[in-house]
């Protein structure tokens, strides 16, 4: 088993990620709250909700990043990786449970019971800030996954698809979401100030919700999956097949398992037909130079286990 080697520098810039991001929600959500309160806002409201949502949810990517980062250990061997996915598999609830049942429910209530605006230039210069606020942690966010997906060769958009990262990718969503919110947020404020029709107001606050209930069902799935034990992409299994079979002394693999314990660490598991004639300090050796073969090509492979086995048609 080989020994866990200390956080990458991609652990680092995503807890300066989540930091911004945490910083900048806890402000907006209180400026938001105040500027709700004064003016009425349905809307606005709702968007303080989403923002006090978002701000629990960096407290649970920064807890998912640092207890994740503990060495194994005799009760956990393969380390706290998964970790990881369980804190954000909590912060994809939190968007749910606190943005979009509070938005949703502040919607519907204004839309069979309207109230007054009131100080509509308040209400215009928070969002207006906030908007800076939440795009300055956007910004941030989409620099680490191009940065990422530059080193991968990989689009940007791409990158966020396939990223194995939950916290710098929930900090991505959340943050689009916060600005498409703000938008939408705006748009209900000025129809209602227009029209003189709450309607509106409430409205806006149920898009809001209906938004974060989507954000957190695709961060819920994607974490699920991880949480659960998923295998590396076929392209990435198919280049650990070849390295594999690239040693002297393997007739055939009989069968290839992997398992991702975290966005930086693998477990490749594998049954091979080996040379019946191989000695045993030879499959040993076989053995050596195939854990460092796959290394070399894949240095987020930290676990490599071979087990000779006879192939079905020997």
């Amino acid at each position: 088993m080989a020994e866990r080697s200390e956080p990458q520098q991609g652990s680092k810039e995503s807890t300066r990620t989540v930091l911004l991001a945490g910083g900048a929600n806890l402000v907006i959500a209180i400026a938001k709250a105040i500027g709700g309160l004064l003016s009425g806002s349905t809307s606005m409201l709702a968007e303080a909700a989403h923002s006090v949502a978002d701000t629990l949810n960096q407290v649970f990517l920064l807890t998912a990043l640092k207890r994740s980062e503990r060495p194994a250990d005799q009760s956990h061997q393969f380390g706290y990786g998964k970790e990881r996915y369980f804190w954000s598999l909590l912060a994809a609830v939190g968007i749910f449970v606190l943005g979009a049942g509070f938005s949703g429910l502040e919607g519907v209530h204004a839309i069979l019971s309207p109230e007054k605006l009131t100080d509509l230039w308040l209400a215009y210069l928070i969002l207006g800030v906030a908007f800076i606020f939440e795009g300055i942690s956007w910004l941030r966010a989409v620099r680490q996954l191009r940065s990422e997906a530059n080193d991968l060769d990989r689009g940007t958009v791409e990158h966020l698809r396939r990223s194995t990262d939950p916290t710098v990718k929930t900090v991505a969503f959340e943050d689009t979401a916060a600005l498409v919110g703000l938008v939408l947020a705006a748009l209900g404020i000025t129809l209602h100030a227009v029209t003189g029709l709450g309607f509106f107001d409430g409205a806006a606050s149920v898009a809001i919700g209906i938004l974060l209930v989507g954000v957190a069902y695709a961060l819920g799935r994607e974490n699920k999956s991880l949480l659960i034990g998923e295998s590396l992409e076929p392209e990435m299994q198919e280049g650990v097949r070849r390295a594999i079979c690239a040693s002297e002394g393997i007739d055939e693999i009989v069968e290839l398992m992997t398992m991702r314990l975290s966005p930086d660490e693998v477990l490749v598991a594998a049954r091979v037909d080996l040379d019946d004639t191989a000695s045993g300090d030879r499959l040993e050796q076989v053995a050596d130079e195939v854990d460092q073969r796959i290394r070399e090509e894949f240095p987020e492979i930290r676990h490599v286990f071979l087990d000779p086995t006879d192939a079905p048609n020997s």
